[in-house]
């Protein structure tokens, strides 16, 4: 590589790693404990839990269901059913003043009894603070997509890292860390070395996390083509005055898609459906086809079906990225990998901010490193010109 196109890359990774530094940081940090969510839940006393049944004890009907939301909250009407996969013996019902409150009540409700467990509390707890400052930093849809712009930045500095290390690998052995030549060229060889180690761990978690930042997008272009496509019949028709059976409307789905399970259902008028149907969104039975969903609408008068589809190819692949994000899809080795992966970023973002905020620190003329080297800074690492003055 010549020296002009070494320090094009070198540019590029520096000023693409120091514009994301402390949200990186950020969103390792808040992402740490949101990989054992369940878990601190549980430790914290948050969790709601049904309580032991016979294996053979019937489920309720989804209209009980439902109703024990409502004599809770006679005033508010039902938005979303939806349910864990690993808790089939709850239904998490949500209610809210109209289909699209933001101010919603979550009920937990026993699948079997129909009687309401409790209500699950998110906003303002310490999940709930470390999801937000994650997900959008409590700004919305404009603080996912900061956050997915400085995820590309990430990739940015992904890819600008590795073109610029392998010049420089071969001067050295792989994982070697040269302690002699004082602390900042220690500090730059734990700091690429450990880089280069999380390389393709960070890549996959910027970049599925980047997506995940258009989900809202991605979900408005579905519904103003693919669900008003699915719905143009009942265009200008007046509401139903009465919703039909949400068990009978559930039978019907599962009789249309056979080896498919319920994974949540929206009510008429959220934005997953429209105004006249139940939206109930299958998914499969396997680890990997049960983060995928497959939209049936239900007439919600009549309780027939009126279409179902695959989702398109945009909104499968944000489906399967978000495990891929998370790491919730391997139980517990995958979520200790994940964790460790995650400490290990957080060091190397840690030391490249170290690196950058010593760059102007002089050290013995024995300490110096040549130039070439000093333009190397491993991704996920954030910036710093590398030079071991």
């Amino acid at each position: 590589m010549t020296p002009t196109n070494v320090r094009r890359w070198a540019w590029i990774h520096k000023w693409s790693s120091l514009v994301c530094t402390v949200f990186m940081l950020l969103l390792c940090i808040t992402g740490l404990p949101l990989i054992y969510h369940h878990e601190i839940d549980h430790a914290l006393g948050n969790a709601i839990e049904a309580p032991a049944m016979p294996a053979s004890t019937p489920m309720a009907s989804m209209d009980e269901v439902i109703a024990a939301g409502k004599a809770l909250y006679p005033n508010k009407i039902a938005m979303y059913l939806s349910q864990e996969a690993d808790e089939p013996a709850i239904w998490y019902l949500t209610m809210g003043d109209h289909p699209t409150d933001e101010k919603f009540k979550s009920i937990a409700v026993d699948a079997r009894s129909a009687k309401v467990l409790g209500e699950p509390g998110f906003e303002g707890t310490f999940l709930g603070v470390m999801f937000h400052l994650h997900v959008d930093l409590y700004a919305g849809l404009w603080g996912k997509l900061f956050l997915g712009f400085m995820g590309l930045l990430l990739v940015i500095a992904i890819i600008s890292g590795v073109v610029l290390y392998a010049p420089f690998m071969r001067k050295l052995e792989f994982g070697e860390v040269r302690r002699e030549r004082g602390p900042r060229v220690k500090w730059l060889d734990l700091h690429n070395m450990l880089g280069i180690v999380t390389l393709t761990w960070a890549f996959v978690v910027g970049a599925t996390g980047m997506i995940n930042t258009w989900a809202d997008l991605m979900l408005k272009y579905w519904q103003y083509t693919e669900m008003a496509e699915m719905v143009a019949p009942y265009k200008g028709l007046p509401p139903p005055a009465q919703l039909g059976s949400m068990q009978k409307s559930l039978d019907n789905a599962v009789a249309a898609e056979p080896g498919m399970k319920i994974g949540f259902v929206a009510f008429p008028g959220t934005p997953f459906t429209s105004p006249h149907h139940y939206g109930i969104f299958m998914r499969g039975n396997e680890a990997f086809s049960s983060r995928l969903y497959k939209p049936v609408l239900v007439d919600a008068q009549t309780t027939e079906i009126t279409d179902r589809r695959n989702l398109p190819w945009y909104l499968t692949g944000l489906l399967i990225s978000q495990p891929l994000h998370f790491g919730d899809y391997g139980g517990a080795w995958m979520q200790f990998l994940w964790a460790a992966l995650d400490v290990i970023t957080i060091f190397v973002l840690g030391s490249g901010l170290y690196l950058w905020l010593k760059r102007g620190t002089p050290a013995p003329a024995r300490n110096v490193v040549k130039e070439e080297d000093a333009l190397v800074q491993v991704a996920p690492a954030l910036a710093t010109e590398g030079e071991a003055r």
